[in-house]
């Protein structure tokens, strides 16, 4: 198993030897991160598939890009094997040190495993309930789980699924999305302080380095839905378990110029202040890395974005989300070489100005 995990001092040599402009990093707790990353969502769970993303990681690696996202039902295992062996070979071609990148993968989901041939109740009732790894009524109707002894299991297959010692960063998938149309929130928030208690346990072990929440819904949505949660809250959750030093750093959601909530949508209180959850997450201290860039392909039809900065519509909607203040990269899910080497041609522009963006809005929703 690879040792290590990303550092101050590896993310910045990373930094410093890529081709890229420099103003495509972020500093964020003290580690320099590509303000585009890699990730792994979609694809056939078969093994050409894992060649094409193998290969697109490594060739975003290559491209300057040190953000790499995954989770553990992402094709059913196999996208996490196939980040695994990107970045074994990576290291194995001396082209890059463990400590120069940033990984981080996702559970809750209850996933099968791809390369096992077996029906999907079946593996589920062997690997995890014949075990006693779940019990009757830990499984949500969304196929979703969060006890203590189902994440730390799912952890562990996912560290040897990556082949690494450590992940930099572990998610909790769409927890209140995954279980609120069977428990009440109180009780979400229970089971919730028990995760970050578990993360926070895992942290000690050096398991992982960071946590958090990688939603659809909840931080999106407005403050009289279910699904709602303050990320202020969810922030002094972290604290109360973990203290001062807790490692709750990170949040992925949605966002987009169509999905333009996390902007423009006022639906956090922080300091008795309604703002966006961009704005609530930057005072709070909390990094924002966001999903679904180009809405599987939908974004990029002729037409759909307006135009600005003379780029083509890929590389327009990814300089809208990473120019917005609080967000830390966007995550683009790519597998051919041809659109690696498309989309990455983003990294050699910077981003926009403050004042730039402020413009570019005020000219969007006038």
């Amino acid at each position: 198993m690879i040792s290590g995990f990303a550092t101050p001092e590896g993310t910045k040599d990373f930094s410093k030897k890529s081709s890229v402009d420099p103003g495509n990093f972020n500093i964020f707790q003290d580690l320099h991160l590509s303000n585009v990353g890699i990730g792994t969502y979609l694809g056939n769970p078969d093994s050409q598939t894992d060649e094409l993303v193998k290969n697109a990681v490594k060739q975003s690696v290559l491209s300057g890009v040190n953000v790499i996202d995954t989770a553990i039902n992402y094709r059913a295992q196999k996208a996490e094997r196939s980040v695994g062996k990107a970045i074994s070979e990576l290291i194995q071609e001396q082209k890059i040190n463990r400590n120069q990148i940033f990984v981080s993968s996702k559970n809750g989901y209850v996933t099968n495993d791809a390369d096992i041939q077996e029906d999907f109740m079946q593996y589920v009732m062997r690997e995890l309930g014949k075990p006693g790894i779940v019990k009757e009524g830990d499984i949500t109707s969304g196929y979703h789980c969060m006890t203590t002894a189902y994440l730390s299991d799912q952890l562990d297959r996912s560290l040897k699924n990556l082949d690494l010692e450590c992940i930099d960063l572990m998610y909790l998938h769409n927890g209140i999305e995954g279980q609120i149309n069977d428990i009440s929130k109180e009780q979400f928030l229970e089971k919730l302080k028990s995760v970050f208690e578990l993360y926070e346990q895992k942290r000690d072990e050096g398991k992982i380095k960071f946590y958090g929440m990688a939603t659809w819904e909840c931080f999106r949505v407005k403050d009289d839905n279910p699904q709602h949660l303050s990320l202020e809250d969810v922030v002094q959750m972290a604290k109360n378990v973990g203290g001062e030093n807790h490692g709750f750093k990170f949040i992925q959601l949605p966002y987009n110029m169509n999905y333009d909530q996390a902007l423009l949508g006022k639906n956090q209180k922080i300091q008795n202040k309604t703002v966006s959850i961009l704005e609530s997450a930057v005072t709070l201290g909390v990094g924002v890395f966001t999903s679904v860039p180009f809405m599987q392909g939908r974004l990029l039809a002729p037409g759909v974005m307006p135009e600005f900065g003379d780029l083509k519509s890929s590389l327009r909607a990814l300089q809208f989300i990473r120019s917005s203040p609080g967000v830390l990269a966007p995550l683009v899910g790519q597998k051919s070489s041809q659109h690696v080497s498309e989309n990455l041609e983003i990294m050699n522009v910077p981003p926009l100005s403050n004042d730039d963006f402020v413009e570019l809005v005020k000219k969007l929703t006038s």
